[in-house]
């Protein structure tokens, strides 16, 4: 567990009875499997205040709204194909908040977007089935050596550059395969 993670309050009235009671931090922090700035950081706010509660508004406030974080999702969903720069200037330009990238990544992603490559398949028509069944039909008796002969392949892509330039779009965990997520799809909405 480490400092960010917040303790429930009644391990956290534990390790406080037990610290009053004399045992060290040191086995504590191996008993409940924390780190001893956990432990150290409840007990000095139980002495301080006699409480273990939480202040109200501790943190960062952040630089969205609810309203700000639902219409991200909604740009994306429409445009899933654009980039999270760009989310952020179309966010600016309909509500004046200026937000970073990440911080339009992060914010997508509480929602259940993510940034994830499109599938390329073969679109499964009626055509393409009844052409891939007479192929396989044809070559379903094919000796060892005949198929020596034939190549498949796996081709992969590599490059020497950072910036990829492969297409992206925002989809929800699960939906992959959906013809709406595909590259085709994706390329064609977008007017490409």
């Amino acid at each position: 567990m480490n400092n960010h993670q917040r303790l429930d309050d009644g391990m956290s009235w534990r390790i406080v009875g037990r610290l009053e009671a004399g045992q060290s931090q040191v086995q504590i922090c191996r008993e409940f499997n924390l780190t001893p700035s956990v432990v150290y950081d409840l007990w000095k706010q139980f002495q301080d205040t006699g409480s273990i509660e939480r202040k109200p508004g501790q943190g960062r406030p952040r630089a969205t709204k609810a309203t700000e974080k639902r219409y991200l999702a909604i740009i994306a969903r429409r445009n899933r194909g654009a980039k999270a720069s760009q989310l952020s200037r179309d966010l600016y330009a309909a509500t004046e908040t200026r937000v970073s990238r990440v911080t339009v990544s992060k914010r997508l992603h509480e929602t259940g977007l993510f940034a994830r490559r499109p599938v390329v398949c073969v679109l499964r028509t009626p055509t393409n089935r009844r052409v891939r069944l007479a192929w396989c039909r044809e070559h379903r008796d094919w000796s060892m050596d005949q198929w020596a002969t034939f190549l498949f392949t796996d081709e992969s892509r590599f490059s020497l550059n950072t910036d990829s330039r492969r297409m992206f779009i925002w989809r929800e965990p699960g939906t992959r395969y959906l013809p709406s997520m595909s590259a085709k799809s994706t390329i064609m909405a977008e007017g490409v």
